[in-house]
């Protein structure tokens, strides 16, 4: 008998947990591989036989294939598949948290279409940090069985490809039908009547939801920039593409309130003021946590620190936590069986978490312990029709600290993992690599302070921060600024990312001193 791996035709490349997820290149996503991790998963989760496994996907060109696998891996698992059809990850993580049942997401988010990922949710909700561990455990246990299988009688053909892919089960309108009701019983109003929405829709797989909701609403809605192909529209790197193309739109549509949009799977919220400013995801969530009377928050270390002011000068206790949603769910929970009542959280990207149920003037808003979109897209708007002022001066009262991210792609996990244990064990940065590459030609002071809590995150004495940190979900190297002005975020950014020789480059291959 020739086992299954000796007749395989290419070197399998095993998926990896990043930030939130599975992630990986389309080619390197095989049935086979995708099978493998999901009955890892499932048999991680230990259910009865025939438990019910929900599942979605993104309008990547690649989700129909993957979603094949992983119905193929429920079905030798001996449970039974729901298919929820395309829907956006919030979407799918609340009608299963609705039923406690486990859901499994297949997206890659934001990141470019030659990627794809696949996203585990609990019966209780989102895979955690803390159970990555005994995931991978089962995976591998389930590899060795497949690998070990005779290649002749195998479902997979050398390619590890399905032989006989099964049929996807036609697509429940359900969790759409759910996840539209949790807005539309809170804000029946018509809190927008009268407002001007621009929805650039491009590829986002809520791009209609999004739409009717804010009709809902009362907002005079218009959609434009409606794609067919996949645009990875990425709310923690927004290009001076985005942001020309966002400036082109507020010229376009004088009367526009706003332009809002999402990522790709409709997790990440993009709120555009009437100025054609486009508002960061961290700055976002303070608006949303005031609006909610939040008495506790958890956000990532990243954040500009102007979130910490605000919510101080607000009383509300908060937390830094790593980034990544898991991280913020676990430090959102600790406060839940804490004292605090009304706990929410959020990422930079600005995906918004709501801890428990939550009472409001129009109703009560069911909890999501996942990101969403919609909910800090919704509320921004109403916060800004409530003060009888436009989104821009909305965000102008916040404290005045401006950020800019940006990140080099195709960057090796080897080489940015190594450079972040470089720095990590530096003792004096002021006499290290660190004060050779942050230079006084380049703008920047003495460097008053290194954390280490999620990548390195550098203060100097001016106020300047630079975060630096591999992504989690791709071979990206990520750079984080926060300043005084905006232009000096941008340049802190534009040193870190240039070609050839920009800062990040120097830091690959300066040795530490």
């Amino acid at each position: 008998m020739q086992s299954l791996a000796s007749e395989l035709n290419y070197q399998p490349v095993e998926l990896r947990f990043g930030t939130s997820g599975l992630r990986g290149l389309v080619t390197d996503m095989t049935d086979l591989e995708c099978y493998i991790n999901t009955r890892g998963f499932l048999q991680f989760l230990d259910l009865a036989p025939g438990s019910d496994i929900y599942i979605g996907g993104d309008l990547r060109t690649s989700t129909p294939q993957i979603m094949r696998a992983v119905q193929q891996a429920i079905s030798d698992s001996n449970h039974t598949t729901l298919n929820f059809g395309l829907v956006p990850t919030p979407t799918l993580a609340f009608h299963a948290a609705q039923n406690e049942a486990p859901c499994i997401m297949v997206t890659g988010s934001h990141i470019p279409a030659d990627r794809n990922g696949i996203k585990f949710y609990k019966p209780d909700g989102e895979v955690l940090k803390s159970d990555e561990t005994a995931i991978k455990q089962a995976v591998a246990a389930v590899r060795e069985r497949v690998y070990a299988t005779d290649a002749d009688g195998s479902q997979f053909d050398a390619d590890g490809t399905l032989k006989t892919p099964p049929e996807l089960s036609v697509a429940d309108e359900a969790a759409k039908t759910e996840f539209m009701q949790r807005y539309q019983q809170v804000f029946d109003n018509q809190p927008l009547s009268g407002k001007q929405v621009v929805v650039y829709q491009h590829s986002a797989v809520g791009r209609d939801m999004l739409a009717d909701l804010l009709e809902h609403l009362g907002a005079d809605v218009v959609a434009v920039g409606r794609s067919e192909e996949f645009v990875p529209l990425d709310s923690e790197n927004v290009t001076a593409e985005d942001r020309a193309y966002f400036k082109k739109l507020i010229q376009e549509h004088k009367d526009a309130f706003a332009i809002v949009s999402t990522d790709g799977d409709s997790d990440r919220p993009l709120v555009i003021d009437e100025t054609g400013t486009f508002h960061r995801g961290d700055l976002l969530g303070v608006v949303v946590a005031e609006w909610l009377e939040a008495d506790f928050a958890a956000y990532p270390v990243s954040s500009n620190d102007a979130v910490d002011i605000q919510l101080t000068e607000d009383d509300i206790d908060s937390q830094h936590t790593k980034i990544g949603s898991p991280y913020v769910i676990e430090a959102m929970r600790t406060a839940i069986d804490g004292s605090s009542k009304r706990v929410v959280g959020w990422e930079v990207n600005g995906g918004f978490l709501l801890g428990g149920q939550m009472t409001l003037d129009s109703g009560t808003l069911e909890p999501l312990q996942t990101r969403d979109a919609f909910l800090p897209i919704f509320v921004a708007l109403i916060a800004a029709v409530e003060a009888k002022q436009p989104v821009s001066e909305l965000f102008a009262q916040l404290p005045a600290r401006y950020t800019q991210a940006g990140l080099i792609d195709d960057f090796p996990t080897d080489v940015s993992g190594s450079i972040i244990e470089r720095l990590g064990a530096i003792e004096d940065p002021n006499d290290s690599v660190l004060s050779e590459v942050f230079a006084e030609e380049h703008g920047f002071d003495e460097i008053v302070d290194v954390s280490t809590v999620d990548g390195v995150r550098i203060r100097f004495a001016n106020g300047d921060i630079t975060h630096l940190r591999p992504s989690g979900n791709a071979p990206q190297f990520r750079v984080y600024s926060i300043a005084d002005s905006q232009a000096r975020a941008d340049e802190i950014v534009e040193l870190g990312v240039a070609e050839p020789d920009g800062l990040i480059r120097q830091l690959e291959t300066k040795p530490k001193t």
